[in-house]
């Protein structure tokens, strides 16, 4: 290629960015946030304008930790030697189910940083790049000639929008999120728009800051998940992150949505079921107020049903699907999108040919990911969005199989490579596990 585009800078657009800067002679990144080094969001001094779940808690899975490292050798070293956390997550990560631990397995391990701090070092290390650069702007629609996109149209930030440039491209990207506008650009250009999936959730979900004094408990990662009386499912996540700071977590559905004060987040601290939680609330400091965030709904869009699509076009990222933000699979499903990227470049595939074989992998990978949030997000009351075949059925056995998982340390360690996206969801239905969490279950009830 002589030039490929990627719309939006952030974790996508990044890993993008340095997949296509093996195949392109230029590779420009275009994001209408002030990214550059020099820049206020380039130095990971605060959240973005264009990242409104910034300031939330993030984590770095496994599956995408290994993904980043292979495209960026010494990645997650250079995080944990300027102050992220590394931790175990069969050890490290302390797992409460109604107030009772997890077994302690030798897991898989899992980057906790914030999401600042996390996205500045890959964009230094991205845009460091001899042939890839950043352009400062808003994207306007894209430029068609003939069956496929021949570039994008956009404006500078701060011009006037009617002074549109268009840059040519032999291939974009389109990682500008779950709000991306693609659907109208196609439709402008003629084509027909993907039909979109939607399943709403209501999650609310509210973080704070704690410095840890000299002395204070050590936990390096603790998650709680508890019932409410009516069904409702609370979580509670708690990180250490760089800065000798936790980052901590409170999340919940409908009107079980926690509140944006400070004293109402100290509240859901002391009342949570885990240990940890209420003891940081005496060990540990506030800093600032607590932020909060809300997720209406599941989103995914099906390119793969489409009979009609341009070449020289590709989706990434939250374009692609957006899921139940407390399950971490965001920046990971990224990373496996941008490998599927990398794997479609290298296959020969024509770029005078609409993008299927990409679509294709990446669908493997969204469906994937789809499938262990939503299983979880229909077995909520409130959760309306239609139930597939089998989903009983599926539901009886994810019980079993958590249930199991408190107790038995081979599933407890086969959860962990499925929540770190590490092995497919299916893998924890094979007999053999079964029949394994059968025996765990009734050696509890025993």
């Amino acid at each position: 290629m002589r030039r490929a585009v990627v719309l939006g800078g952030s974790i996508a657009g990044l890993l993008a960015a340095r997949v296509l800067s093996d195949h392109a002679d230029e590779v420009l990144v275009l994001e209408r946030d002030d990214i550059a080094p020099s820049g206020i969001f380039g130095s990971g001094q605060g959240p973005r304008p264009g990242v409104k779940q910034g300031a939330q808690m993030h984590a770095l899975l496994d599956g995408g930790r290994r993904k980043i490292d292979q495209w960026l050798p010494n990645f997650a070293a250079d995080l944990i030697a300027d102050g992220a956390a590394l931790a175990d997550t069969g050890r490290d990560l302390h797992t409460y189910v109604g107030g009772r631990r997890k077994v302690l397995v030798d897991g898989v391990e899992m980057i906790s940083a914030t999401r600042p701090f996390l996205e500045a070092h890959l964009r230094r290390r991205v845009l460091s790049l001899g042939n890839l650069h950043l352009v400062h702007g808003r994207v306007c629609g894209l430029a068609f000639e003939g069956g496929r996109v021949s570039g994008v149209r956009y404006t500078g930030t701060f011009t006037d929008a009617r002074d549109e440039v268009v840059l040519d491209a032999d291939l974009v990207v389109d990682a500008t999120g779950r709000r991306s506008r693609i659907g109208d650009w196609l439709k402008e250009g003629g084509w027909p728009e993907p039909e979109t999936r939607s399943m709403r959730v209501d999650l609310g979900y509210t973080t704070a800051l704690f410095r840890r004094p000299e002395g204070g408990h050590d936990t390096t990662l603790a998650q709680s998940l508890s019932t409410t009386p009516d069904g409702r499912l609370r979580l509670s996540t708690l990180g250490r992150v760089e800065g000798d700071r936790w980052i901590v977590l409170m999340a919940g559905y409908a009107d079980d949505r926690p509140g944006r004060g400070s004293d109402e987040f100290l509240l859901r601290c002391k009342e949570d079921p885990a240990a940890a939680f209420r003891q940081l609330t005496e060990d540990g400091e506030l800093i600032g107020e607590p932020a909060s965030y809300r997720h209406r709904d599941n989103l995914r869009r099906d390119f793969h049903l489409l009979d009609r699509f341009p070449a020289g076009l590709l989706a990434i990222g939250d374009v692609l699907a957006s899921f139940n933000p407390i399950y971490g699979q965001g920046m990971s499903s990224a990373a496996m999108h941008a490998s599927c990227l990398a794997a479609y470049l290298k296959s020969g595939h024509s770029l005078q040919d609409p993008a299927w074989a990409y679509f294709k992998d990446a669908r493997a990978v969204v469906d994937d990911a789809w499938q262990t949030s939503t299983r979880n997000d229909l077995r909520l009351p409130h959760v309306t969005g239609p139930r597939p075949r089998g989903f009983k059925v599926a539901s009886r056995i994810s019980d079993l199989v958590d249930r199991a998982s408190v107790t038995d340390p081979v599933i407890h360690r086969r959860c962990l490579a499925v929540t770190q996206m590490l092995t497919p969801a299916k893998t924890l239905m094979r007999p053999g596990t079964l029949v394994r969490a059968a025996w765990a279950v009734r050696r509890q009830d025993a």
